[in-house]
């Protein structure tokens, strides 16, 4: 009651009013912004999931024909062999320079948030 009294006395109530509504429309964007940039972060990782899918699906379609028409000439077994020594091949160069691969990606995104963050 004191309190009221004083406030209304400085003519405060008012100001303390707006600055309670500014105060609450800001968390109320806020809100909203967090909302709409984690819709825009699914939508892009849905989209990833199908690509990669799809993908995924191209290369295992591709490296079976590949295998089928290398199998014409070496055997089924020797064609398929040939597909999964050119796999067994790139995941040994992959882990061989994974350390650089690593660092090379790492630089990359370093510099394309940097300019993401330039452009906002």
């Amino acid at each position: 009651m004191l309190k009221e009294s004083i406030l209304k006395l400085l003519k405060l109530d008012g100001l303390i009013d707006n600055i309670t509504g500014y105060v609450e429309a800001r968390i109320e964007l806020m809100r909203l912004e967090i909302k709409e940039d984690i819709s825009k972060a699914l939508a892009k990782l849905t989209l990833f999931i199908v690509l990669a899918f799809v993908f995924t699906l191209f290369v295992l379609l591709m490296s079976m024909a590949v295998a089928y028409r290398i199998g014409e000439h070496l055997g089924n077994f020797g064609g398929f062999a040939v597909v999964a020594g050119f796999y067994f091949l790139l995941i040994v160069i992959l882990m061989i320079f994974r350390d650089a691969i690593g660092a090379t990606l790492e630089r990359k995104l370093g510099e394309l948030m940097r300019q993401r963050e330039k452009k906002k």
